[in-house]
């Protein structure tokens, strides 16, 4: 009797253990959860990209200004609107503002169309505020020259320390962000350069447009 006992509970276990093999190969059971993959194991994601093969950022690709955020911006950098009858708002198809009657949506890709009439943009707004401010002895009411004398004549004159401060607080009005470094060596140059040609053709003015007009057309302005 004992014997004929181990032997059903051999056979009930032995039923049960198919079973489960069964469940476990067949279609899901209800109130069961399916396998999931293991979403870190290689290959299952795209890995970020190479931070050198993308000038040092893993982000989303820079994007140009809209006509409406350059109009804002330049009128902010500068201190004047690029108005007038060739003005932005006479450009503004050119520069990719959406008319909704042929072009749906704004385009913001930088192409050559666009460097050209900002290039055009710059020197109006540029040389006329430049013009504007060589005349004003009071420093608060200057825009690009606000960190200069009162009172200021050959721009030579200006000590390696002034020179960079013009720099810096002009990049921080254009860009964000503050030149430094080799970078701020190479546009203090540059800056010497404009200040020894602008003295030649008696145009002092020449050096706040010249500097203004590179600022402005440099991607760092375009871009966000």
């Amino acid at each position: 009797m004992r014997r004929l006992l181990l032997t059903a509970a051999l056979v009930v276990l032995s039923a049960g253990c198919s079973k489960s093999t069964e469940s476990k190969s067949g279609p899901t059971q209800d109130g069961t959860l399916e396998p999931v993959a293991n979403p870190h194991q290689p290959g299952d994601f795209e890995p970020l990209p190479d931070p050198e093969a993308q000038g040092g950022s893993v982000g989303r690709a820079p994007r140009r200004l809209t006509v409406a955020q350059l109009d804002a911006a330049i009128q902010e950098a500068v201190g004047r609107r690029w108005g007038g009858s060739d003005g932005i708002d006479a450009r503004a198809t050119s520069l990719g503002r959406a008319d909704f009657a042929l072009v749906a949506s704004e385009n913001t890709e930088p192409n050559l169309v666009f460097a050209k009439f900002l290039e055009d943009g710059a020197r109006f707004v540029c040389i006329s505020q430049a013009a504007d401010e060589v005349k004003q002895a009071d420093a608060s009411k200057r825009t690009l020259s606000r960190t200069l004398p009162g009172t200021w004549d050959d721009l030579r004159k200006l000590s390696s320390a002034q020179v960079n401060e013009f720099l810096v607080y002009n990049s921080l009005r254009f860009w964000g962000a503050p030149l430094e470094g080799e970078e701020l060596t190479k546009w203090a140059r540059f800056f010497t350069q404009a200040a020894t040609r602008a003295e030649t053709a008696k145009r002092r003015s020449d050096v706040l447009a010249v500097m203004c007009i590179a600022m402005l057309t440099d991607s760092r302005f375009i871009t966000y």
